[in-house]
């Protein structure tokens, strides 16, 4: 840990202890304090009376580098252990966040509404919650707020106690008197602010040495330690308990349990209960009863009573945005935020409502001036370049999706990103175990999922210059350079946005890639270098990178016509999220693969998938013609390395213009069986008569995907790749699961744009029989 973190937390260690369970300080107590901060900071003597609490705060924190003693005899014995533990004194932990996010995201149908409502929570987890601890940006009436709901709270906040506050979360330490305090602070800033979305905050106390050791028990003899750990290890509980998948030795896997990481582990368990709607038990008979979280914010509706545009509150409003527009309170907070977020100040529709809320708008997240704030950068200026290129105007920001699905070719369709980290859990398990651990983590995956989206977007778009038609809600109809893009949110390792669907893959890749990259770099990351393991991958050109982070992205892409709903959108790209991630962890378990992958799906019609996408690939997609093999007619999820050959694929097949009606015909004679399908491919390829076209559809597709897994098998399988083998011994019985890319292709024929000019300038054509 460098200085400035040990000297952070040392502050937080004493001044928790200062406070102690005092509710309130004398204003000489206080200006101690506060110069004990200062002193530590300038390296400076601290006053006498904050002495002893500076060296119980150091003593603490030097156990953070202690390794862990096999017995409690060992841990008993130390003289600074013993210390620590007959200190009766207890330190505050308080950990929560916004929940159901999407929920209240995705409630309204409109892009501005669901930007509002996205900025809004992204304003209270950056700019609120920090604020309580005078972190950041200095809000008078923030702190007025707290003064007026929670009297001494305010004095009883550093901002030292923030071990992080970034992904929609924050933990914190705490004077233990105002734990409780903090917890419902924090859940009621979310409802004063948004009104419907949900929220939940815990909070608990713990003994000094448990900051190092994890729980202990009162008596610390009846403390469950290594030795019964060591001889239980077989008890199906205890062993979910402690063991990771990865870890073979039991005592690395025990002290990777007991530490600070497990404290946070018990306030994530009674989170989770919380947020349930099940009351909490008390720690003491003497606390205070907090409020309950069994029923969630109800607003009176009337049979007879207009309803907002959402048709879940009664409208209190009804303004020209420019169309007519019905907005209950909830409702027009969300749009107003909305039109912040995009730099747009025509809102005195809401000043004309005489609504006492505010949304304080220079502390609006605004992801589009950070991106071009990015840009703005000394290291940066390259991209900003390709970004800008010769374009010297003004851009403002997409205000709808038909403006950003007219920048993609062919225009009309949009695509939606939804990523999300690998591994975070299991990384947190084995290699975090103190407070700044914690902190470093969290700021480490914010940046790299920033710069990330930030870089690939500046890649592969540029501002597209826009001529609003009749359909436009702008009211200027002059052409007007925009971002051709949406980002929704970006919060920890979680990141949505609405992209021009012919960018959209090239897009999702480079997240990963880059993310991968940004966290390497650290060296806090680095996954040990082995040779890379081609089973992990279906495509093969020879040049296979390993896997150098242990941590990656999984994404779901669904591209989309403009008018699909935005809330079924979203829930169909959380559907290819999931399935991406379910494919990242069964190869991580076979192959050890620790990389990025990829689902997508093309959607051309809103009818197209009826139920979800689980049930409509494997009742419309699989196939069992024959009855020996299963023929997969798809081929998602891919790694990033094998999305990256896909797009490859694409390109080899426009720059060798197989013919289009040829593609779709193949594609229609895969559900008739392998062979069929084998056949009409390689009567459709040898009847090409340009020689360099053949060559590259040989290399891109048919030995880069499609060779036999058996090596001595020299045959041919285009267009099918075979998957997986029987564990049957018997030649005979040994059964094989085909797949194809051939479906995906052609989905992704019309959105992928090829590099180079066609091979020949004459069209290549079929023979003539």
């Amino acid at each position: 840990m460098n200085d400035d973190s040990r000297i952070r937390i040392i502050t937080a260690l004493a001044w928790c202890l200062a406070w102690d369970k005092k509710n309130n300080l004398s204003q000489d107590e206080l200006s101690s304090l506060h110069q004990m901060r200062q002193a530590l900071q300038k390296g400076q003597d601290v006053p006498e009376s904050t002495k002893t609490f500076i060296q119980q705060a150091q003593r603490l924190y030097n156990t953070f580098e202690d390794s862990t003693p096999q017995t409690l005899n060992e841990l008993k014995e130390k003289e600074d252990y013993l210390k620590l533990w007959e200190d009766k004194r207890r330190i505050g932990l308080v950990y929560g966040g916004a929940t159901k996010i999407k929920q209240y995201v995705f409630e309204a149908a409109k892009l501005p509404d669901i930007r509002g409502a996205s900025a809004l929570l992204d304003r209270i987890n950056l700019v609120d919650l920090p604020a309580f601890f005078s972190e950041g940006q200095r809000s008078l009436s923030i702190e007025q707020w707290l003064d007026t709901n929670f009297p001494n709270l305010r004095k009883a906040l550093i901002p030292e106690l923030i071990i992080y506050s970034t992904g929609g979360s924050i933990l914190v330490f705490c004077p233990a008197e105002f734990v409780n305090d903090l917890a419902n602070a924090i859940e009621k800033r979310y409802t004063y602010e948004t009104l419907t979305a949900n929220s939940c905050a815990v909070g608990d106390t713990f003994k000094l040495l448990e900051f190092r050791f994890g729980l202990l028990q009162e008596k610390i003899e009846d403390t469950f330690w290594f030795d019964k750990y060591e001889n239980n290890q077989d008890n199906l509980i205890i062993r979910a308990y402690f063991d990771q998948a990865e870890v073979n030795d039991p005592f690395e896997r025990f002290q990777n349990r007991k530490n600070f990481n497990e404290l946070v582990g018990k306030l994530a368990n009674q989170f989770t209960q919380r947020r349930n709607g099940n009351k909490l038990p008390k720690k003491e008979p003497t606390d205070k009863e907090r409020p309950s979280r069994c029923y969630p914010p109800i607003f009176e509706t009337h049979p007879y009573v207009q309803r907002d545009e959402s048709d879940r509150r009664s409208a209190i409003m009804k303004v020209e945005l420019p169309n007519s527009s019905f907005l209950s309170e909830p409702l027009a907070r969300k749009r107003l935020v909305g039109e912040i977020a995009k730099v747009d100040s025509s809102h005195g529709w809401y000043n004309n409502a005489n609504l006492e809320w505010q949304p304080f708008d220079i502390w609006i997240s605004k992801w589009v001036k950070k991106f071009e704030d990015f840009l703005d950068k000394d290291e940066n200026q390259q991209l900003a370049s390709r970004y800008y290129g010769n374009v010297h105007e003004e851009v403002e920001q997409a205000r709808s999706l038909r403006e950003i699905a007219s920048a993609s070719k062919p225009s009309g369709f949009v695509a939606y990103i939804y990523a999300d980290g690998n591994n975070m859990g299991g990384y947190i398990r084995q290699k975090i175990k103190t407070p700044q651990d914690y902190r470093l983590f969290s700021e480490d995956i914010f940046k790299a999922t920033e710069k990330s989206v930030y870089k690939a977007l500046a890649e592969y778009l540029h501002p597209y210059q826009y001529t609003p038609d009749a359909k436009s809600s702008r009211t200027n109809k002059e052409p007007v350079w925009i971002h051709p893009f949406e980002i929704i949110t970006i919060g920890g390792d979680d990141v949505l946005l609405v992209v021009p669907a012919d960018k959209a893959l090239e897009i999702a890749k480079t997240i990963g890639d880059e993310f991968e990259e940004y966290l390497g770099r650290t060296g806090r990351y680095s996954l040990e270098q082995t040779a890379p393991n081609l089973l992990a991958h279906r495509y093969n050109t020879g040049s296979i990178p390993p896997s150098k982070c242990l941590l990656s992205m999984s994404t779901g892409v669904l591209i989309t016509a403009q008018d699909t709903p935005i809330y079924y959108a979203d829930k169909l790209v959380s559907q290819l999220l999931k399935s991406a991630k379910k494919y990242a962890k069964d190869l991580k378990k076979k192959h050890k693969y620790y990389g990025g992958t990829v689902d997508f799906l093309v959607m051309k019609a809103v009818t197209m998938i009826s139920s979800n996408i689980k049930e409509f690939r494997e009742e419309g997609l699989i196939k069992n013609k024959d009855g020996e093999s299963k023929l997969k007619l798809y081929a998602s999820p891919y790694t990033l390395y094998e999305l990256g050959g896909l797009l490859e694929t694409v390109k080899a097949f426009k720059k060798a213009e197989f013919p289009r009606s040829q593609l779709y015909q193949i594609r229609s004679l895969l559900e008739r069986g392998k062979r069929t399908a084998i056949l009409n491919y390689r009567y459709f390829r040898i009847r090409l008569t340009n020689e360099v076209a053949k060559q590259e559809l040989k290399d891109n597709f048919e030995l880069a995907w499609c060779q036999p897994k058996d090596s001595s098998n020299h045959g041919n399988l285009s267009p099918w790749m075979s998957l997986q083998e029987s564990n049957s011994q018997d030649a005979k019985e040994a059964k094989m699961t085909y797949e194809t890319i051939w479906r995906e292709l052609v989905d992704l024929y019309p959105f992928i744009a090829e590099e180079t000019e066609p091979l020949t300038e004459q069209a290549t054509t079929l023979e003539v029989s």
